[in-house]
């Protein structure tokens, strides 16, 4: 590959050009961009400097709009492809089908793009406009435009336009990649320059400057600019050079831009004060010294470059095996994709609940927290109250009291308590449905593989959700069943015990004789207490293992075979509807693609002029 400078820098333009197309030319990513990695050239100056005769000077076509004011309004990101078939034209990229060979009609399509973003008020827009221009009259180059810097607001405009133009002018000039053009009239003093100013503060040893002083021909007679010129007025590295721009009488009457050049070489080399320095002045010089600078970066900048678009290319082939490869056609491979995703799902699911991801722990917290609250909260107080002892036991002996011990009344009072353990069994079944529930939506939104096909999100999410019902209702079941059996059946030791005890208070006629007093009644009460509190100890332990058993068990072992059933008796367009992409990420992919396409092209481009080096 050839190692020219017009070659080299028209790798740049490509790749830039290549980013544009793309839209990854610059913002406010955390990362650089290819675009902002590459060297282009950021025309600075303050309104009516002349920066649109200089860049029409460069160029060599009328193409740009005029007037008073700020007629730059939006960045115009400007680059130049040399081509030797004789053709020439323009393009602009919102516009990319379409070639304009009448720079009358890009100047106007200029105006209007910058209307349609700024609604012809007086305001200014970041947003940049990208032209492309294709001519044998120019060097490869890439040139920034931007409005025109100004110390005063005028009417229509936002008190903060000064402010604003500055902002965004700095935020291209501040770029350790950017190279400043600097312009600045002749005829005003170059200390009240707002161009070298800025460019002052962004590149204070002037590395990155290039000062172009225009409008020579119009300073008072008796005065010149060779101390700027020559650099001791104010020193920069690159040296200065001068043009001489054309009169409004020369725009007015649409003065060749070739003719307007042969005249500005015939200036200076008939100028007294700046004849000596002909040779180093007007346009067509500004621009092959540009070129040079250019060649002379890029080079300097080739291995960063590459490791750049390296680090780039690993990054973006990860984010495609993120996004996936396309789906296949076949129906065989399409239920392979499914059930390898379903698993995908289902491994993430179980790393949830058996703790290689958080929220399993919540299950427990049902167990450890929420089911012993809720015990604790059951109204036994007020069911073993005095009175409603006295109650049940009265009603339970019916016309004949009890002999010895109210049997019947213990079972009532038993039974009536027992039957409060319903819905602290009942609400740990639903607490740890809805744990499961969430946990099924997480994974969900976690399998990398599934944000491809949210028609197969739906299914996976509903098939779960309808087999966690059914898990869910076996838990009701079993818990309630439980609870249940401790009502059919009382443990009779615990109430064998019982006369014993009251025995060992010594006087057991005593207790015969008090059997209808309050102290009757609250030892009954005490030992139905006893017992609850002993059927509460119980269940508190059995009931997480029936929940666990009917509904985490059996998430872990058969969330989906119920869904892969129905999805084995499916035909492939059946299949092809799972897998039915979300547009976003088919668009991402494409996007994804095209810009790694663009940066193993430019890899292998960089590659060709490190090795030919």
């Amino acid at each position: 590959m050839a190692t020219s400078m017009e070659s080299l820098i028209g790798l740049v333009n490509r790749i830039q050009r290549a980013c544009t197309v793309l839209g990854d030319y610059g913002g406010d990513n955390a990362l650089p961009t290819l675009w902002e990695a590459l060297p282009s050239v950021a025309v600075v100056g303050g309104q009516s400097s002349g920066k649109s005769s200089v860049l029409e000077s460069i160029v060599g076509r009328d193409f740009l709009p005029r007037g008073s004011g700020i007629v730059t309004r939006r960045p115009l990101v400007l680059q130049l492809h040399k081509i030797d078939d004789g053709t020439e034209y323009a393009e602009f990229l919102h516009l990319p089908k379409r070639r304009f060979t009448d720079f009358a009609m890009v100047r106007k399509e200029i105006q209007d793009e910058t209307d349609r973003i700024t609604e012809k008020s007086k305001e200014i827009s970041p947003v940049p406009i990208h032209l492309s221009i294709y001519s044998p009259n120019v060097v490869n180059l890439t040139m920034i435009d931007l409005p025109g810097l100004t110390k005063v607001a005028i009417e229509g405009q936002p008190q903060s336009i000064v402010e604003d133009i500055e902002n965004m002018v700095r935020s291209y000039v501040e770029k350790p990649n950017s190279i400043i053009l600097a312009i600045s009239p002749a005829n005003q003093d170059i200390a009240t320059s707002d161009a070298i100013k800025l460019a002052k503060e962004v590149d204070p040893l002037g590395e990155r400057t290039f000062g172009v002083l225009t409008k020579l021909d119009l300073m008072d007679k008796g005065t010149n600019a060779i101390e700027v010129l020559e650099g001791r007025s104010y020193r920069l590295q690159h040296p200065w050079v001068g043009i001489v721009n054309r009169s409004q009488a020369d725009i007015n009457k649409n003065v060749d831009m070739i003719v307007a050049r042969r005249r500005e070489r015939e200036y200076f080399a008939t100028s007294p004060d700046y004849g000596h320095l002909a040779h180093k002045m007007g346009s067509e010089y500004l621009a092959k010294l540009l070129s040079q600078h250019l060649e002379s970066v890029i080079r300097t900048r080739i291995p960063g470059i590459a490791s750049l678009i390296n680090k780039s290319i690993e990054e973006l082939e990860g984010e495609m095996d993120h996004l996936g490869r396309p789906v296949a056609v076949d129906a065989v491979a399409q239920l392979y994709t499914i059930l390898e995703l379903c698993r995908a799902f289902d491994r993430i699911f179980k790393e949830h609940l058996d703790g290689g991801r958080p929220g399993g722990d919540r299950i427990y917290g049902v167990f450890d927290n929420q089911l012993p609250a809720a015990l604790r909260k059951l109204p036994f107080d007020r069911h073993l109250s005095l009175d409603n002892v006295r109650k049940v036991v009265s009603q339970a002996d019916g016309y004949q009291p009890h002999l010895i011990a109210p049997e019947q009344g213990y079972r009532r009072l038993i039974e009536g308590a027992l039957n409060y353990f319903r819905g602290p069994a009942e609400a740990s079944v639903d607490a740890v449905h809805n744990v499961l529930k969430d946990l099924v939506r997480k994974s969900i939104g976690e399998t990398q593989e599934l944000r491809r096909f949210p028609t197969l999100q739906s299914e996976i999410a509903a098939a779960s959700y309808e087999a966690l019902e059914r898990f869910r209702e076996e838990g009701r079941k079993t818990t309630l069943r439980l609870v249940d059996m401790e009502s059919s059946y009382l443990t009779v030791d615990f109430f064998r015990r019982l006369p014993q005890d009251v025995e060992k208070g010594g006087n057991p006629a005593a207790s015969t004789v008090d059997r209808y007093t309050e102290g009757h009644f609250r030892r009954i009460g005490s030992n139905v207490s006893s017992y609850v509190g002993m059927v509460s100890d119980t269940l508190k332990t059995n009931i997480p293992k029936a929940v666990v058993y009917c509904q985490v068990r059996e998430a872990k072992m058969s969330l989906l075979n119920h869904f892969y059933t129905q999805v084995g008796r499916k035909e492939g367009k059946q299949l092809a509807q799972l897998l039915d992409e979300d547009p976003a990420l088919m668009e991402r992919r494409q996007q994804c693609a095209k810009r790694l396409e663009l940066y193993k092209s430019a890899r292998d481009e960089i590659d060709s002029v490190a090795w030919a080096r």
